[in-house]
Order: C-alpha cells, then sequence, then structure tokens
C-alpha cells in the first residue's frame, strides 16, 4: 500500500482567492518511508501573503520570486502521487487549496476516497485533545524543535510518525501456531514463533480416594439436573 503524506503553505486562507506558496510530500509503503519526498516553493503569481499566514510559516514574496509557478510543478506532483492514498492534518484545508488549483488548470480534483485526515484520527481516538501536530508530536515522543516555523515538508516528515503512531505504532507481529505459518502484512514486520511443549507424561492426581468419594456423594445430592453430573459423565 501506497501513500504520500503531505502538507501546503498558503498566501492566506481562502482557497478561492489565496493561491498555494509551498508544497510538500513524503513517501509510506505499507506504512515504511521509503525516502522518496516532494518539495516545491511555489510562485503565487502576484498574490500577495497575508502577515497571518506570513507569521505561521514565516514565506515572504521575496522568498518566491523566481520560483515555478504551479502550473509548472503540477505534472511533477501529480505523478509522485499517482494511486497513492493522500494522508494530510486537516486535510478539508489542504484539499480544498489544490482542488482549486487543479480546477485553474483543468485538472480533475481529488477523490475524496483517497483522502486520510489524521485530524479526525487523532480526534477520534484522543477526544479530550489537543490534537494540533505540536501536540501530537509531544504525546508521542516525536522531536519537534526544528519546527519553529510551519514547512510543508518538514511537517510532512512529522506527520509520517505521528501517522504511523495513530494507527497502531510499529508493533511486531506474533506467530502463535507453527513455523509454517504464512507471514502477513509488510516482510519487515518481525515474526515471532512461540512453540509450547507437552509433557511426557500427565501429572498424577493429588486427590485421596476419601476426597473422590466425599465429592461423589456430594454431587449425588445435587438432583437429576446437576451440572456436576454431566462433567461427571461427559
Amino acid at each position: 500500500m501506497r501513500e504520500i503524506i503531505f502538507d501546503t503553505e498558503t498566501t492566506g486562507l481562502d482557497s478561492r482567492d489565496d493561491r498555494v506558496i509551498e508544497l510538500g510530500g513524503v513517501e509510506l509503503v505499507n506504512r515504511f518511508p521509503t525516502g522518496k519526498t516532494f518539495h516545491h516553493y511555489i510562485n503565487p503569481q502576484g498574490r500577495a501573503i497575508h502577515a497571518e499566514a506570513q507569521a505561521v510559516h514565516g514565506i515572504s514574496a521575496a522568498d518566491l520570486a523566481g520560483k515555478p509557478t504551479f502550473a509548472e510543478i503540477v505534472e511533477e506532483w501529480l505523478a509522485f502521487t499517482d494511486g497513492a492514498k493522500l494522508v494530510a492534518h486537516n486535510a478539508t484545508f489542504d484539499i480544498g487549496f489544490l482542488n482549486v488549483e487543479f480546477g485553474r488548470l483543468g485538472h480533475p480534483v481529488i477523490d475524496n476516497g483517497l483522502v486520510v485526515d489524521t485530524l479526525a484520527l487523532a480526534r477520534r481516538k484522543h477526544p479530550m485533545g489537543p490534537n494540533s501536530l505540536d501536540a501530537l508530536c509531544r504525546r508521542y515522543g516525536i522531536d519537534n524543535t526544528r519546527r519553529t516555523k510551519h514547512g510543508a515538508l518538514l511537517d510532512s516528515e512529522l506527520l509520517a510518525e505521528v501517522y504511523i503512531e495513530l494507527i497502531g505504532g510499529k508493533q511486531a507481529a506474533l506467530v502463535l501456531d507453527s513455523a509454517t505459518a504464512p507471514a502477513r502484512g509488510n516482510e519487515n514486520v518481525r515474526q515471532i514463533e512461540i512453540v509450547v511443549s507437552q509433557r511426557p507424561a500427565p501429572l498424577p492426581s493429588r486427590l485421596t480416594d476419601a476426597e473422590r468419594d466425599a465429592h461423589a456423594g456430594m454431587v449425588a445430592t445435587l438432583g437429576e439436573k446437576a451440572l456436576w453430573l454431566k462433567v461427571a459423565t461427559g
């Protein structure tokens, strides 16, 4: 299974008017990072960056001078994400911006069936919150000290670690029946075989004959429907 953990940074909060100015993603295959990444700063073609947005991501208009437009990187992004699920934190925001950018270029919108929202996962797993990316990093002991500003690639890398924890973490699989049991899941998952040996001879009973006779006498007083009669005869 192939998944792309991704994030965007934008000129503001209105997807109908603002533009994507940074797009980053990391690839997971069977929930393990492959080392393949995508990252571009994107020229917003004259759209001003809101001060509030710049305070969050630290990207200025001067930083984007000479960077490619969304039209110039879209085919690379589509190739990178082709056939994969898309995983984002508060995915509605990021998908909304990408769909508007795609619409400007005549590309079809993203299939919602391919989208996983880690914010929704976190709210179900930790309903008392908080569930921001920073809060989840603290909860799972993930080092986010480099995150002094939001950044699409760094946030994608952190989110990939958070996502693995949200869906259960890196747990070893146990094979309890035999050494010939087929491996299921990722080939990198460690498998442990547990063999339970049988005793060469059963242990002797610790009941005495007097105890057996006393028990039988007690059962005889319980009536025809007593459970102990079924145990004794079964």
